[in-house]
C-alpha cells in the first residue's frame, strides 16, 4: 500500500523538493502551504512533514490539533536554532525534528524510519502488557493508567512499550534513542528527556524514574 505523506512548507521551492524527494521515494504527497490547510488535509496522512513557521497558524498549533484528532507521525522541520522551540515541537506531539537547512536525503530517510516504527508497532500480536495500574493493548494501541485511557502520539506509545517490556530495568538514553527512534549517533538525548516528560504529564509523575547520570526505567510497587 502506497502511503501518503502530507507535507506542510509555506516556502514553495522547500515545498516543492521535499515533494519531488519523497515521490522519488514512492510515496504518495500531498501538499498545504498554510496551518488551517495542514489541518483540513491531515485526515488523509500517514505521516506530516511540518514546518513550525506557518501563515495562519503556526505548526505547533498544527500539531496540536491533529494529535487531538488521530496519533499520526510527525516530522517537523525548523529554521530556528534556539533548543525551546524544537523541545516545545516535540512536547505537543511531534515525533521527529530537523532543523533547517537540512539535507532531502536525510529527510527521506528519517520519514522511511518513522513509518517503520509504526508499521512495526501495528504489526505486533494482539497482546497485552500490565504492569501494576498500567494496562498497554499493542493491537489496539491503547494505554490505560488506573482504567483512565491516555492518548499518545506514536512515538510515546513506542517508548512507553519498550520500558514497559523491561520493568525496573534502567534504559540509558542512548540505547533509547538506538532501539525507539533507530539513531545511532548518540545524539538528541534531550529528545528522549522531552518525550518521557510528555509521559509523565499524561501517565503521571510517578511512572517512569529518572536515573540521574545514565537513563530511565519503569516504576513499578513492590
Amino acid at each position: 500500500m502506497t502511503r501518503r505523506v502530507l507535507v506542510v512548507e509555506d516556502d514553495l521551492t522547500i515545498a516543492g523538493a521535499v515533494a519531488a524527494r519523497l515521490r522519488a521515494e514512492g510515496f504518495e504527497v500531498l501538499l498545504a502551504h498554510d496551518g488551517p490547510t495542514a489541518v483540513d488535509r491531515a485526515g488523509d496522512a500517514d505521516l506530516v512533514v511540518l514546518d513550525v513557521m506557518l501563515p495562519g497558524f503556526d505548526g505547533l498549533e498544527v500539531c496540536r490539533r491533529i494529535q487531538a484528532r488521530r496519533p499520526v507521525p510527525v516530522l517537523m522541520l525548523t529554521a530556528r536554532g534556539d533548543e525551546t522551540d524544537l523541545l516545545v515541537g516535540l512536547a505537543v506531539g511531534a515525533d521527529d525534528y530537523l532543523t533547517k537547512p537540512f539535507s532531502i536525503r536525510e529527510l527521506a530517510a528519517r520519514v522511511h524510519a518513522l513509518l517503520r516504527r509504526v508499521e512495526r508497532a501495528a504489526s505486533a500480536a494482539a497482546t497485552r502488557i500490565a504492569v501494576a495500574d498500567l494496562e498497554i493493548d499493542l493491537a489496539e494501541r491503547r494505554v490505560l493508567r488506573g482504567g483512565e485511557e491516555a492518548h499518545l502520539t506514536p512515538t510515546e506509545f513506542q517508548l512507553l512499550v519498550h520500558l514497559a517490556e523491561r520493568p525496573r530495568a534502567v534504559q540509558s538514553r542512548e540505547r533509547l534513542l538506538s532501539e525507539v527512534w533507530g539513531w545511532h549517533d548518540g545524539t538528541g538525548t534531550r529528545t528522549v528527556d522531552s518525550h518521557v516528560k510528555a509521559l509523565r504529564r499524561k501517565l503521571g509523575t510517578d511512572l517512569i524514574r529518572t536515573v540521574h547520570g545514565v537513563g530511565y526505567a519503569l516504576e513499578v510497587p513492590r
